[in-house]
């Protein structure tokens, strides 16, 4: 049977920008007591908010939030690639993982020490990882999670990371510089949540100067053909002293 053409029409990217409502906190610095002599050669920063020099708030979690989304097919594929998160220099990289249900999480140790990734899954059954210097471990994820699970070190109780597990490819995590893109979305209408680990979900953004309350994080957009930039969003100081 003959592929049926995909019309450039009916699919639209979502793409926006965070910013810190405020002066940024200066991050805390974390103090490495276990292997010492190869974690504390590492400058190591709380991660729970990162704001970039220009005001960029990272790690911002935006997913469709809709069931039974229809698929772009150049899209179709991408979770017979794994997601790879990284023990590294003693914290996890990156610090927010987005995988697919039936993809494969695969979790590394660039380290020369051992560490364990605690994945607290709530949905799929919870797994604790013990991951040799330069070995990995994969897991792969049954159900959707409805909100990112925590992933965690027993050995190095400072290491924190997040993994999010959607039943579709829309979603992103955005960069330092606050900003996502979630491409090839079906056009219509749309239900987005955002979340944040030290926010939760974000009940406010500021738009051009506008308030929008987002109950629960939820978002509702009409997405059309192109290019939907929702623009600078700015997340208020207060959100982040939950």
């Amino acid at each position: 049977m003959a592929a049926v053409p995909v019309s450039a029409d009916d699919w639209g990217t979502i793409k926006g920008t965070f910013k810190f409502g405020g002066t940024a906190p200066t991050a805390a610095e974390l103090k490495a007591d276990k292997d010492v002599e190869v974690c504390g050669k590492h400058k190591l920063l709380s991660e729970e908010l990162v704001v970039g020099a220009d005001g960029g708030v990272a790690n911002v979690v935006v997913f469709v939030r809709d069931k039974d989304v229809k698929v772009h097919p150049d899209l179709a594929s991408l979770k017979d690639t794994p997601v790879e998160m990284d023990n590294k220099d003693c914290r996890f990289s990156p610090h927010v993982a987005f995988v697919q249900v039936g993809q494969s999480l695969k979790l590394k140790n660039s380290d020369t020490v051992g560490h364990n990734s605690n994945v607290a899954t709530i949905k799929n059954p919870p797994s604790n990882s013990l991951i040799a210097a330069g070995a990995d471990s994969t897991v792969t994820f049954a159900a959707e999670e409805a909100i990112p699970a925590q992933v965690t070190c027993n050995i190095h109780p400072w290491m924190k990371a997040w993994v999010v597990v959607r039943p579709n490819p829309y979603a992103a995590v955005s960069a330092e510089d606050g900003s996502f893109e979630i491409k090839n979305v079906p056009a219509g209408d749309v239900e987005l949540q955002l979340w944040h680990e030290k926010a939760g979900y974000i009940g406010e953004i500021k738009v051009s100067g506008k308030a929008e309350k987002i109950a629960k994080g939820r978002k509702k957009m009409k997405v059309k053909s192109g290019d939907n930039d929702l623009g600078e969003m700015v997340l208020d100081a207060s959100l982040f002293k939950k």
